[in-house]
């Protein structure tokens, strides 16, 4: 349909031609005929050149709220003397921004730079990209476009924070993971004191925390019994400490667009609970799928560092049909929860990495989730409340 137009475009010029060269003044009209067929090759000549000559750049915020926009600022460049028609830049935005982005097109007769900015509605929470889908040279009325030579600006990857929910610490699902730390952490304590009962040193050693002591070693179950600060002297069991592992699995078959409201329930759901676990002083192993592919495990003990860890977590791009691997992260735990978008059939691959099942279970998305498993899952209800699907 462009080129069809462009074509009726060109015929109409050169109706108007033929009428006014034949019908109303003969001479001009050789003129503008003339014109007419000059014009074309000098504007071809000037479009071709431009390819070579044209450098666009931009840059914007890697993070940026949901429901806010993010600013994008262009800058085109031209090099050596000659002049530059137009230049069509095509801006492009991922699934979790709003696809509304007009391409744009400046003059570079009279100037080396030109800059503008657009603005692109964050929709969804996760992680996104932004960059220039082609840049083109134009001439002639727009008749001509080339496709320009010199390298597209690289992508950048943008991350959209989504709100963090505040979870109840009533909730079902925390209160069973709480009583099975709580259990875990009473035993441990006891078989270590038995261990230093000749030592006379009474299970683990802590002192009072003193400025420059790791925010890390601060132990804050006990520091909340004992109203203040209280730092452990030796390395966290991880035995006792949950473990909680994100699968952000994005089936390759399932549109991209379809995808990303999953997603971002999912991180709000795990991080939800994550949040509400530190807070009151159980510290947790989280568990994610690195950039690179590696499966990285962190240990979050301090009620500051799950903000930090999502920005970590919607720096990473999902990879369509990749799954986290758990294949070198087995061990002993309290309790295992596995977030995931999808619990289906192939969810095998992930669970049989886990020694204990009955301490494991699941967060899905909804009610209507599919659970392939014989594992208890959980979803995040509009009240802030995990509730068993």
């Amino acid at each position: 349909m462009k080129h069809f137009k462009s074509i009726i475009s060109v015929l109409a010029v050169a109706f108007l031609v033929y009428i006014f060269t034949f019908y109303i003044d003969g001479e001009m009209g050789i003129i503008l005929l003339a014109f007419v067929a000059f014009a074309p090759l000098v504007s071809l000549f000037i479009t071709l050149y431009a390819r070579k000559r044209v450098k666009v750049t931009f840059s914007c915020d890697a993070y940026v709220p949901k429901g806010s926009k993010l600013i994008v600022d262009v800058k085109v460049e031209k090099t050596g003397a000659f002049p530059v028609s137009i230049v069509e830049i095509c801006p492009y935005a991922t699934e979790i921004f709003a696809q509304n982005i007009k391409k744009r097109k400046l003059s570079m007769l009279n100037e080396n730079k030109r800059r503008f900015r657009f603005e692109v509605d964050a929709l969804v929470g996760g992680n996104g990209e932004i960059g220039i889908n082609a840049v083109y040279s134009c001439g002639f009325l727009g008749f001509m476009k080339f496709a320009v030579k010199t390298p597209l600006p690289q992508p950048v990857s943008v991350g959209v924070i989504p709100p963090i929910p505040e979870v109840k610490s009533s909730t079902q699902l925390f209160r069973s993971i709480a009583d099975v730390v709580l259990t875990s952490d009473d035993d441990e304590e006891n078989d270590t004191a038995m261990l230093f009962s000749a030592n006379t040193s009474p299970g683990y050693e802590h002192r009072e925390y003193e400025q420059g002591d790791p925010l890390k070693r601060i132990n804050w179950k006990l520091s909340s019994k004992k109203q203040k600060l209280m730092v452990r002297l030796d390395e966290a069991s991880a035995s006792v400490q949950p473990v909680l592992v994100l699968d952000l699995y994005r089936n390759g078959s399932i549109p991209p667009a379809n995808a990303v409201r999953g997603e971002e329930q999912l991180i709000r759901s795990v991080f939800g609970l994550l949040d509400l676990l530190v807070k009151q002083g159980i510290a947790c192993n989280f568990v994610y799928r690195s950039s690179s592919g590696e499966t990285v495990c962190e240990s979050v003990d301090n009620p500051d560092y799950p903000n930090q860890l999502l920005l970590k977590i919607l720096a990473i791009k999902v990879v369509p049909d990749k799954r986290i691997d758990l294949s070198a992260n087995t061990g002993s735990f309290c309790a295992c929860v596995v977030a995931t978008t999808d619990a289906g059939p192939s969810f095998a691959e992930v669970t049989r990495y886990i020694e204990e099942p009955d301490n494991a279970s699941i967060i899905g998305l909804s009610i209507a989730s599919v659970n392939s498993t014989p594992l208890k899952m959980w979803y995040l209800d509009e009240d802030n409340n995990f509730k068993l699907v």
